[in-house]
């Protein structure tokens, strides 16, 4: 059985210790999550793969305190989101951590420079133009602060999106199928963004996908299956990620 304790990987930003999760009930109860332990240190990019079903949504949503846990222990940002109220639980979600998800889910009547700065305003926090223009500035976007989503392409709505993540200079970024709604050239600039932000800032990003060249841009890709890691790969290539996701997926 996996060891429910906690990780003693002190540079570890998220870890799963014995994390089980389930849903519904009965005959219907269906196993997302079984026993599932690991780390995801401080300055990396991970990339979690599988086939549907296979847990990795379940996964992101456990880590990232959205989803309570049925067994085991989370640790976020050094805290156990099952130890805490709603309310400060919102409030980790709100200043330790970033999301950034396939749909850009920019509010459409306000420009650029407003949708980066809604986290801070949503903690009762007035919003330093400085800080703000970073976030910008490191996406490339210092350019386009005043135009409205509608203004501008998917990749510069995508990228406004990351600003929004990362202006609460959060401990971790949590990215769910960020290229899902972009095409290839547009993907492999975001994924570039990703990659020069983990780099650069030493921001550490945990990315569910599907896709093969997106997870080749990350330090280590996690394969999920059945709802557990089942295997790993550091410094990965698109063919070796390729191969590894061809030996998970059920045959037809």
């Amino acid at each position: 059985m996996p060891n429910s304790s906690v990780s003693n990987n002190s540079n570890a930003v998220v870890s799963l210790a014995g994390v089980s999760k389930g849903y519904g009930s009965g005959e219907n109860r269906v196993i997302a999550l079984d026993g599932v332990s690991i780390d995801f240190s401080a300055g990396t990019f991970t990339a979690v793969m599988g086939p549907s079903g296979s847990g990795k949504s379940t996964l992101l949503q456990c880590a990232a305190g959205l989803d309570r846990v049925d067994d085991g222990e989370v640790r976020l940002a050094g805290a156990n989101p099952a130890r805490m109220s709603e309310n400060n639980l919102t409030k980790l979600r709100r200043d330790r951590v970033g999301f950034i998800f396939q749909a850009f889910n920019l509010m459409p009547s306000l420009t650029a420079r407003q949708n980066v700065e809604l986290p801070l305003r949503l903690a009762g926090r007035t919003p330093g133009r400085e800080a703000v223009d970073q976030a910008l500035d490191s996406v490339d976007m210092l350019a386009r602060a005043k135009h409205l989503p509608s203004q501008l392409s998917g990749g510069q709505q995508q990228r406004i999106a990351i600003a929004r993540a990362l202006v609460t200079q959060p401990q971790v970024v949590f990215a769910d199928e960020p290229t899902g709604a972009l095409d290839t050239k547009t993907s492999r600039t975001v994924l570039t963004l990703l990659r020069r932000i983990t780099d650069e800032k030493n921001q550490t990003i945990i990315m569910v996908t599907h896709d093969p060249v997106a997870a080749s841009y990350a330090d280590r890709v996690v394969f999920l299956a059945d709802g557990r890691p089942v295997d790993e790969l550091a410094s990965p290539t698109v063919d070796l990620v390729a191969a590894r996701m061809a030996h998970l997926e059920p045959a037809c």
